[in-house]
């Protein structure tokens, strides 16, 4: 599988604390990956550290040359009162052109949604609109900070169907922070488990007797994680 994103022994400090530590993460061509970890574990700095927005004091991030990256934030502020329709907000910073803001629209089920006002969105039509704005750039990888936030489990469940549906047809990889544990498992080929340092990873399964993800994330989540011992820590995830 080739490699798109790759960071090798990440460690960085915010301020005097110490959010990464030996972290290695790859992401390959076409597949989905999921960060999951309790607050504080250092997710969406991993995910801006991936993205180039902050630099690791060691380690390196190497992106394949040329790579196409659509990012969806974990919330955009908007004024409630700027007069912005969904098709100006698509053409930021640059048009695509009707035909491929039509058909990006319509890729998220939104079609004909073009002229609907920005701030009268729901949550979920929201997230699908920077879903499109992402696809416009034609992305070989998508990267999305806990993009379901807010939204209630049946909104949550449809948009990690349309990620997997936009997967097959377009082959884009995903690597997304979330906290969606129920829905996540399923709609992941691989889960990373972040504590500071990555303490497990692996293909979702059903690992009911987990200690260390039950440690982290209680019983009710079925332990639905495969497993391994990281090198870097012999008792699996911290109990932090």
């Amino acid at each position: 599988m080739t490699a798109l994103i790759e960071a090798r022994d990440l460690w960085l400090k915010l301020g005097t604390q110490s959010v990464l530590r030996g972290v290695d993460l790859t992401l390959g061509a076409g597949e989905i990956v999921t960060i999951v970890g309790p607050n504080g574990s250092g997710k969406s700095t991993l995910l801006r550290t991936l993205l180039g927005a902050l630099r690791p004091d060691r380690g390196l991030v190497t992106r394949a040359k040329g790579l196409r990256i659509g990012y969806i934030p974990q919330r955009l502020a908007l004024d409630a009162t700027l007069p912005l329709n969904v098709a100006r907000f698509l053409a930021l910073p640059k048009s695509r052109g009707r035909a491929a803001t039509a058909a990006a629209l319509a890729r998220v089920d939104l079609a004909g949604f073009e002229r609907r006002p920005l701030a009268g969105l729901s949550g979920g039509q929201m997230q699908r609109v920077l879903l499109a704005r992402a696809l416009l750039e034609a992305p070989q990888a998508i990267l999305m900070d806990e993009p379901t936030q807010g939204l209630d489990q049946p909104g949550e469940a449809a948009f990690y169907r349309l990620l997997q549906e936009v997967r097959t047809e377009t082959g884009a990889a995903v690597l997304m922070v979330s906290h969606d544990l129920h829905v996540v498992m399923a709609a992941s080929d691989r889960v990373v488990c972040l504590n500071g340092h990555v303490c497990c990873e692996g293909a979702p399964a059903v690992v009911s007797n987990a200690p260390e993800y039950r440690a982290l994330f209680g019983e009710g989540t079925q332990g639905a994680l495969a497993l391994y011992r990281h090198h870097h820590n012999h008792d699996g995830c911290d109990h932090a």
